[in-house]
C-alpha cells in the first residue's frame, strides 16, 4: 500500500495533471495560460511606456519653462514626431499660426479653436495611455470564472469515474479533483496580476493625463494673454 501511495504521489505533477485532464479542461488551461502570458506582456509594455512618458514630460517641462521663446520651441518640435505635452504644444501653436496667417480678428473664436485643438490632442494622448488596459480588466474579471468552469468539468469527471468504477476510493476521484483544482489555480494565476496591474496602470494613466491637462490649461492662459497683446492694437485702431 505504501508503494502504491508513493507511486501515485510521484505521478501528481503539474505536467501530469495537464496531460491527464480531459480535452475541455486542457482547452481551459491553455486559454488561461495564454491570458496570463498576455497579461505579463501588457505589464512589461506599460511599465516601460509609462516610464518613457514620465521622462518625456519632465524633459519637455524643463525646456518649456527654461525661458526659450515659443516660436523657437515650435520650430524645434514641429518637424519631429511628438507625444504628450509636446504634441499638445505643437497642436496649439499650429492653430495659433494658421489663425494669424489668415488674419484672425476675434480673440474669443481664436481662443476656442486653440483650446479645441489641445483638447483633441489631449484626448488622443490619454487614449494611447489607456490602450490595452481593457484587456487587463477583462482577464481580471473573467479568468476566475473560466477557471471555475474547468473546476466544474473536473469534478464532473470525478463523479463519472466513481459511477464507472462503482467505488469511492480516493485513488479513483483524486485525478479529477486534482485537475479541477489545477484549473482554478491557473485562473487565479491569470486574474490576480491582471487586477493589480489594471488598478495600478489606471491610476498612473490618470496622473499622466492630469499632468498634460494641467499643462494645456497653463498654456491656454499664456496664449490668451498673447492674443490680447496681439489683437489690442487692432481693436484700438478700429475704435
Amino acid at each position: 500500500m505504501e508503494q502504491v501511495g508513493l507511486a501515485a504521489t510521484s505521478d501528481v505533477t503539474l505536467w501530469s495533471l495537464f496531460m491527464q485532464a480531459g480535452l475541455v479542461v486542457k482547452l481551459v488551461m491553455l486559454g488561461l495560460i495564454a491570458a496570463s502570458v498576455w497579461t505579463w506582456a501588457i505589464v512589461v509594455d506599460k511599465s516601460l511606456n509609462y516610464g518613457r512618458v514620465r521622462r518625456q514630460l519632465d524633459s519637455f517641462e524643463q525646456v518649456f519653462w527654461s525661458g526659450q521663446s515659443l516660436e523657437e520651441l515650435y520650430r524645434t518640435l514641429s518637424d519631429r514626431q511628438t507625444s504628450g505635452m509636446g504634441a499638445i504644444f505643437v497642436s496649439a501653436m499650429r492653430e495659433w499660426k494658421k489663425s494669424f496667417e489668415r488674419g484672425a480678428r476675434a480673440p474669443i473664436g481664436l481662443q476656442m479653436r486653440i483650446d479645441r485643438a489641445m483638447d483633441v490632442t489631449l484626448a488622443r494622448e490619454s487614449e494611447a495611455l489607456e490602450a490595452r488596459l481593457g484587456s487587463l480588466a477583462t482577464i481580471g474579471s473573467a479568468a476566475p470564472f473560466i477557471g471555475l468552469f474547468g473546476t466544474v468539468v473536473g469534478i464532473m469527471t470525478s463523479f463519472q469515474a466513481i459511477a464507472g468504477s462503482k467505488s469511492t476510493n480516493l485513488a479513483v476521484v483524486a485525478p479529477g479533483i486534482a485537475e479541477a483544482l489545477f484549473a482554478t489555480a491557473i485562473g487565479l494565476l491569470a486574474a490576480i496580476p491582471a487586477v493589480i496591474a489594471y488598478n495600478k496602470f489606471t491610476a498612473d494613466a490618470g496622473k499622466l493625463s492630469a499632468r498634460m491637462e494641467a499643462f494645456a490649461d497653463e498654456f491656454s492662459a499664456i496664449l490668451s494673454r498673447q492674443i490680447d497683446e496681439k489683437l489690442q492694437p487692432s481693436r484700438q485702431a478700429a475704435q
